[in-house]
């Protein structure tokens, strides 16, 4: 299964220049956040392709206006022809708003979420906006990533980590991916295309229920 991610920034590409033999070869698309809902609606629309996504920490706007026709996978497993797709978004909280938690507050989502139905069975992709602490992530306090998503990824060993979040023009060797054990980190600024493994005994698409 082929999955473009997005993350963000608008890709020219996508929006201003659309052509869309770019997706004749994709399956999903995925955004992990700071994306406009508009450009995500279009997509949907123009690419007839599902689209799920988790918040970016400048995504309020997705209170009054959310992109139509796309799916929230925030606190919960998507799966999608056999791939399982956890979804965390938000940043580290570094002022009032929504979409922010502190180091604490991230915890008892995961908390929460392990109590879930078939959350023991693992996930094949961790999909967040911000990345881990001490991984691709920043000094300032909005870009400091969470200690709590390494444990994740320490203890369930996902496939991959797909995040968004750290901008690649930030003026910093900034890396696109990364290997942590048997996880592959992924930094999805703007577009990214993972081809991922399906397996074909589990469910093609639901979501995991509390």
């Amino acid at each position: 299964m082929r999955v473009l991610f997005l993350a963000d920034v608008e890709s020219q590409k996508y929006w201003d220049f659309f052509d869309k033999s770019d997706f004749k070869d994709i399956d999903l698309i995925i955004s992990c956040g700071d994306l406009k809902p508009d450009y995500l609606t279009y997509l949907t629309t123009m690419t007839g392709l599902e689209i799920a996504y988790v918040h970016g920490n400048h995504d309020k706007r997705y209170k009054e206006s959310p992109p139509e026709g796309c799916i929230c996978i925030e606190d919960r497993i998507f799966t999608y022809h056999g791939i399982r797709f956890l979804g965390l978004g938000g940043s580290m909280r570094y002022k009032p708003g929504e979409h922010q938690y502190t180091e604490e507050e991230m915890r008892k989502r995961i908390k929460k979420l392990k109590h879930t139905k078939g959350f023991k069975k693992g996930f094949d992709v961790l999909v967040t906006h911000s990345p881990a602490r001490g991984l691709n992530d920043g000094e300032d306090l909005c870009h400091i990533g969470f200690e709590c998503f390494n444990e994740l990824v320490e203890k369930y060993e996902p496939k991959y980590f797909v995040h968004g979040h750290v901008h690649m023009n930030y003026g910093r060797n900034v890396p696109r991916i990364t290997q942590v054990g048997n996880t592959t980190v992924v930094n999805a600024y703007e577009k990214y295309i993972l081809d991922i493994d399906i397996d074909e005994n589990r469910p093609k698409r639901f979501f995991e229920k509390n």
